[in-house]
Order: structure tokens, then C-alpha cells, then sequence
């Protein structure tokens, strides 16, 4: 299993950057490279407790369907998501929040397994682990930034 660990510190309200975390339409604008799509389950707002989202987007060029189950929560310091339906054997997403220092540290913990056995596992290490913490990183830059703007907003 390959596991993907960051780490980024938010000057923001740890209530605030949960819920840009979970925010379907948030998601959406940072997955635009891959034309990244909510189309079942929660489609958009903010996702809750035992909701499922397909999302279709299409990576290394070709389309494909992914299916994640909200499995745990706790509001605003964690939330789990887990595959139900999609290319890989599996794959759960920690999403973590801490207050440091009057900031938040979001912290994401996404562990996958790639289908066939050790051509998977190559392929895991020489291309799709880099492929897809580049995608967290993006992710996790727009919720930064739209986290940090929001706190600007309200002390103006």
C-alpha cells in the first residue's frame, strides 16, 4: 500500500478550513486540470457523515469514475473518506485538523493500492504517488488561499 503524508498550516478557523475540505464545489474548482466532476451522491455543498460522491475526471487520460463513502467524523478535527467503486483496490483519505499556535494545521493521510500486483506497485512508485500528491498539493493550496482570504475579509 502507498501512503501519501502532507501537512499545511492554514492562518485560519479550524471550523473554516474543515469545511473547505469538504466542500463538493470547492473540490471542483481545484480539480479543473482533470476536468474533475461530482455526478451522484452529494453534488455539491458540504458533505456529511455516511454520504457517498461519484466523481468522474479523467487523469492519465482516460475517464474514470470514483466512488468515496464519508466513513467517520468529527467536527472540525476529522473526517474519513474510503472508496466504495473505482480503479483502485482501495483507498482512504484522513483528513486532519489542529489548532497551532492560532492556526490550523490540516493534515492528509492518503493511503492507496493500485490493481495488478507488482506492475501496480511499480507504477505506484515510479508515476502515481508524485501524480497524485501534486493533485492533493493543488487542492490543498486553494483551500489555503480561500481559507486565508476569508479570515482577511472579516477582520477588514
Amino acid at each position: 500500500m502507498s501512503r501519501i503524508y502532507l501537512q499545511t498550516l492554514i492562518n485560519a478557523d479550524i471550523q473554516n478550513v474543515f469545511d473547505l475540505a469538504r466542500d463538493i464545489d470547492l473540490h471542483q474548482k481545484s480539480t479543473s486540470k482533470s476536468n474533475e466532476r461530482a455526478i451522484a451522491g452529494r453534488t455539491s455543498g458540504l458533505i456529511e457523515l455516511n454520504e457517498t460522491v461519484t466523481w468522474r475526471a479523467k487523469h492519465l487520460g482516460v475517464y474514470q469514475n470514483l466512488t468515496t463513502k464519508i466513513i467517520s467524523m468529527e467536527k472540525p478535527v476529522q473526517f474519513t473518506d474510503v472508496m466504495q467503486k473505482g480503479a483502485f483496490t482501495s483507498m482512504k483519505h484522513q483528513h486532519i485538523f489542529e489548532i497551532v499556535e492560532g492556526k490550523t494545521m490540516m493534515t492528509d493521510i492518503f493511503e492507496f493500492e493500485s490493481p495488478f500486483g507488482i506492475i501496480g506497485q511499480i507504477f505506484n512508485r515510479v508515476f502515481l504517488r508524485n501524480y497524485l500528491r501534486n493533485f492533493l498539493l493543488e487542492r490543498n493550496k486553494l483551500i489555503k488561499t480561500m481559507a486565508e482570504s476569508r479570515t482577511h475579509l472579516k477582520l477588514v
